[in-house]
């Protein structure tokens, strides 16, 4: 584990463990019992995560929401991501956990453009038919991780790419239309991938417009043909996002999240909040921890 100022980070996964045939990748089939007072603490993880919840149900809390999951479902967290668990089921799984920089090989090469937009939305509840599709290419992981051989982490990549793509194309999520490799694209992945760096020290669209060599009336005009939104409005709701995470999850002040997230002062990050949301950082704190507390 390592520590940031506010959440707790975690290398999950077992991504780098001893006699883990693959570097940055891992998953394992689990069958577990969770008690009623099984509640994992509030955490962050460095890794991807997506879990095949293959029978049982679960609750799990990702950022501010609360979740019951009930099989047959996908599970997908991204490292961003604050979560718990807890619930009162017996539950088979199966979890698949990579780095951030295990794909890159495979999707650069590949016509997926943009993978991590998969992780967009948490928990996708699944048909028997799409479950079947993606424990297959799931199965094929578990036997070259069970039985490393030549050549197993190129399979393993092959695969989990194939995984990533079935994904992609689910209906449930309806984002096959940006993963073709054009030019509008390519600039949606690259502000996407931008943006979840710098969203905190860069929040206005001219500093990503430099950055990608692009005029920034360009760029707001392919994001939002491609996703709906402006670019700017995109960037402040990932910096509203992440003031929600830390207002539900952490127990420090308004005033050291404002510091946290680069406003000028916790006047201009309560005027700021309330614009985007409604509520005051204060009053949105009291309501979501009386929801789910």
């Amino acid at each position: 584990m390592r520590n940031n100022v506010l959440i707790p980070v975690y290398d999950y996964a077992d991504v780098n463990r001893p006699g883990n045939p693959v570097r940055g990748f891992h998953i394992d089939r689990t069958t577990y019992l969770v008690q009623p007072e099984d509640v994992s603490e509030p955490h962050r993880r460095s890794n991807y995560s997506l879990t095949l919840l293959l029978s049982g149900e679960s609750i799990q809390y990702i950022d501010f929401e609360k979740y019951t999951v009930k099989a047959p479902a996908l599970i997908m967290l991204s490292p961003d991501q604050i979560y718990r668990y807890t619930g009162d089921s017996l539950s088979e799984i199966v979890n698949i956990s990579f780095s951030p920089e295990f794909l890159l090989p495979e999707t650069s090469a590949s016509g997926m453009v943009c993978w991590s937009c998969v992780f967009e939305k948490a928990i996708v509840p699944l048909t028997d038919g799409q479950l079947k599709e993606l424990l297959g290419f799931a199965r094929l992981m578990l036997r070259e991780t069970e039985n490393p051989q030549p050549l197993s982490d190129l399979i393993i990549r092959s695969q989990l790419k194939s995984l990533m793509a079935a994904t992609a194309r689910l209906p449930q999520l309806d984002i096959a239309s940006i993963q073709s490799d054009t030019l509008p694209n390519r600039i949606v992945r690259q502000f996407n991938e931008l943006s979840d760096i710098h969203y905190k020290d860069k929040t206005q669209v001219a500093h990503y417009a430099e950055l990608m060599f692009v005029t920034p009336g360009h760029l707001n005009d392919t994001i939002k043909s491609a996703l709906g939104k402006t670019a700017k409005q995109i960037i402040d709701e990932k910096r509203i996002t992440e003031a929600k995470r830390l207002l539900y999850w952490g127990e420090h002040t308004i005033k050291e999240i404002a510091g946290q997230l680069n406003f000028e002062d916790d006047g201009y990050f309560n005027r700021f909040f309330k614009k985007h949301t409604g509520a005051t950082p204060a009053s949105f704190q009291r309501s979501i921890r009386e929801k789910y507390n």
